[in-house]
């Protein structure tokens, strides 16, 4: 489906057809497209870079299209690469954390940091993170195949 470029958020690159792709989703999604652009929030003098995921309803496209930062998406990525990290290990604890120290890593960015914890205000924590660790298994092999992209693209561009 050709993402629409007359709206406030301008595409420069796309991945069209996302629904084709969309992990477990595939060929079912209502997310069409991806895309990377320039910011709908973007003022005079003022230009933010930011990614898209293109939702339609069939009918018409979705409000619920969600726009970020690239610095979010980044740091998005970055939660789920400690995720991938912290679950590997977590079986070792009975409830997959440590209820007394639920700190999983501290990640310094920018002079500042980035607390990734388990959140054990959640009243429902103790199942919650079980059936997160399930189904983060379940979907090793789609997440596995992503990890190694996005690995072999950023070792290309020097990183």
């Amino acid at each position: 489906m050709e993402i629409p470029t007359n709206l406030k958020h301008k595409p420069v690159l796309v991945v069209e057809n996302y629904d084709n792709a969309d992990g477990k989703q595939a060929f079912e999604s209502d997310a069409k497209g991806l895309s990377l652009g320039l910011a709908q929030w973007n003022d005079r003098g003022k230009v933010d870079i930011s990614g898209k995921v293109w939702r339609h309803t069939g009918e018409k496209w979705s409000r619920q299209s969600e726009e970020l930062p690239i610095n979010r998406i980044l740091d998005l990525a970055i939660l789920v690469a400690q995720a991938s990290i912290y679950f590997q290990d977590a079986y070792r604890y009975p409830k997959f954390y440590d209820p007394e120290n639920p700190v999983v890593d501290i990640v310094g960015v920018q002079g500042n940091r980035m607390t990734v914890e388990v959140d054990t205000n959640n009243p429902m924590i103790d199942e919650d993170i079980k059936l997160f660790h399930d189904t983060w298994q379940k979907d090793g092999e789609i997440l596995g195949e992503r990890f190694r992209i996005l690995k072999r693209l950023l070792e290309e561009a020097g990183y």
